[in-house]
């Protein structure tokens, strides 16, 4: 007998304090990688009232102005409006970057070196990756996350385009969903928090995001008597953004994953290269297993690699398909490590991951995105035919 349970993921939108640090770490790694792609790049943000301070550790042949890559990237947030004090052309900026250590480097260079123990080029760090897929959605995520991350697109997208005025761009959204099984079944709650104009009433900030948001992006086959609608459940949310709450590049990776559906590792995304397997293994989990469960061999399934810094092999590869499998795991796990390599440099290579595409990444969820899949290269399902003759 299938078990009913409910599951709750979040979503954030890029005015969010956390969202804007991702938004500009990555507008400084595409700034690299535009001029120089061989570029290292660990680029931190952090905000606080009408402050960004950039750190971390850059070795480039790039050239350009940081201060106007910080404040291209909050305009194209939206913190333009006077009645904000985070604004995208009066915001301060502390630049504290530095070179990346000749040690890591001579672990991640296609390059002999004394003491390493190949000339391969090797992981920038050691690490655990996840990747995650399932057949809850036509992109192949989990429901609560997918659903959250498109009430919050929405949410820009209406206030982007004008048609709701009073917008502003710090914003929460919030899904739960019923399950039956794995199958999902209704939405049991939908929470929306958007920072706002001063002079909107609540009232209409509820009838109008219940009605041009929620019943438009959520399924009204899963909206019932029962759902419960939370919209700005604290009355008022008028200071937002780094006005209201510090942001720091990378604490937002749940948001960034699979919503607490799928297990995380620990690495952030946001202002690091693809030598960091933080990033670029996180990818290629989620190419693996996608490229499963798009081939039939799984409903469900979750991807672990491991890696040590400076060498080139992961010291561990697992799959689970969670008792979904149409061939033990066992199996597919060989099919995988036959049609997959997952050796740092072959990852850049197989995902075209040296190029300026990470600004398209940061909002909205890494995983799940089809709008592009030139750009977002690890959500398409190019292996699956592969992975079933591997199979068999």
């Amino acid at each position: 007998m299938s078990r009913r349970f409910i599951f709750s993921s979040e979503s954030v939108t890029e005015g969010h304090p956390d969202k804007v640090c991702d938004t500009i770490s990555d507008y400084i790694l595409d700034a690299c990688l535009e001029q120089d792609p061989l570029s290292r790049v660990a680029c931190e943000t952090l905000a606080k009232g009408n402050l960004v301070v950039l750190a971390g550790e850059i070795t480039s042949n790039a050239r350009f102005d940081f201060t106007d890559q910080v404040r291209d990237a909050v305009r194209s947030i939206g913190y333009v409006n006077n009645d904000c004090i985070f604004h995208a052309d009066t915001c301060r900026v502390v630049c504290e970057i530095t070179e990346q250590s000749r040690d890591i480097k001579q672990g991640v260079d296609q390059a002999a070196a004394e003491g390493k123990g190949t000339a391969e080029q090797g992981a920038g760090d050691q690490g655990l990756m996840f990747g995650f897929a399932c057949n809850e959605t036509p992109e192949l995520m989990p429901a609560p996350i997918s659903f959250a991350h498109k009430l919050g697109r929405e949410l820009a997208r209406l206030r982007k385009s004008g048609e709701i005025p009073w917008l502003r761009p710090d914003a929460k959204t919030q899904v739960s969903i019923e399950y039956d099984g794995h199958k999902p079944v209704r939405a049991s709650a939908v929470v929306v928090s958007t920072q706002h104009a001063a002079d909107v009433k609540q009232k209409e900030i509820h009838e109008t995001l219940t009605e041009l948001l929620i019943k438009k992006v959520m399924p009204a086959e899963w909206l019932d008597k029962k759902t419960t609608y939370l919209i700005n459940p604290t009355g008022r949310f008028v200071v937002g953004g780094p006005e209201g709450d510090a942001g720091i590049t990378g604490r937002k990776i749940i948001v960034d994953t699979y919503g607490g559906m799928g297990r995380h590792g620990g690495g952030a995304f946001s202002g690091k290269d693809p030598s960091k397997v933080d990033r670029s293994a996180a990818y290629m989990g989620r190419w693996v297993a996608k490229n499963v469960v798009a081939s039939g061999l799984a409903d469900r399934c979750e991807v672990q690699f491991a890696y040590a810094i400076g060498h080139p092999e992961p010291v561990s590869v697992s799959i689970d398909t969670f008792g979904t499998g149409k061939v033990s795991d066992d199996k597919l796990e060989r099919a995988v490590c036959e049609v997959f390599s997952f050796k740092p440099a072959n990852i850049i290579k197989q995902l075209n991951l040296l190029r300026p595409i990470y600004r398209k990444t940061t909002n909205y969820g890494h995983f799940g995105r089809v709008d592009d899949l030139d750009v977002i290269t690890w959500e398409k399902t190019d292996k699956a035919d592969a992975l079933r003759a591997a199979a068999k």
